[in-house]
């Protein structure tokens, strides 16, 4: 079923249940390679908090939470290219294993930049948790880039966290954009 959000109009493209199942695999995977561990889950406000929530739940070794807020979109439907960092990070993070949870991966700019922010505190390792990845938009490698939920194509999309205007965030599935 088609949606509207703001001015927009959009078409389903990952089902609730699809979500529900990937994020169970990558939580399992996650629980595996960190076993006798603490991990501290950084999630990438606002997208990846409803993301974030699931993952941990699905997650059976202890771990930590965490959050930033970065920015590049700025209420449009391409990445400005320009960061905005609005909180600073609440953990000490220094021999620290660090997992950094995004909704979206587009152009990696913004990710990078975290990353690069994040090396200064020598976390013990850094790796990267997405649900979305633009593959073939990223500009940057990663080699953080450790669990990917879903590869998409390059299109704009809401739902599951991820906004346009800060609406749609409550849907439960994702959706694509297909017209105004």
């Amino acid at each position: 079923m088609n949606v509207k959000v703001a001015d927009l109009k959009f078409e389903p493209l990952i089902e609730e249940d699809t979500i529900k199942q990937r994020i169970a695999v990558l939580g399992e995977q996650i629980s595996k390679e960190y076993e006798g561990k603490l991990p501290v889950f950084l999630g990438v406000l606002n997208g990846s908090f409803l993301f974030i929530a699931d993952l941990v739940r699905e997650v059976t070794t202890p771990c930590e939470v965490t959050f930033t807020k970065l920015a590049s979109y700025f209420g449009g439907t391409v990445s400005s290219l320009t960061v905005r960092s609005d909180i600073e990070l609440s953990i000490d993070i220094s021999n620290r294993d660090v997992i950094i949870v995004e909704d979206i991966i587009d152009s990696g700019n913004t990710l990078a930049y975290l990353i690069e922010r994040l090396k200064v505190f020598n976390p013990a390792s850094l790796k990267v948790c997405t649900l979305l990845s633009k593959t073939d938009a990223i500009e940057i490698h990663m080699p953080e880039l450790t669990y990917i939920g879903f590869e998409i194509a390059n299109e704009f999309v809401v739902g599951y966290g991820l906004d346009y205007k800060e609406q749609g965030r409550n849907l439960k599935s994702i959706y694509r954009m297909v017209g105004e």
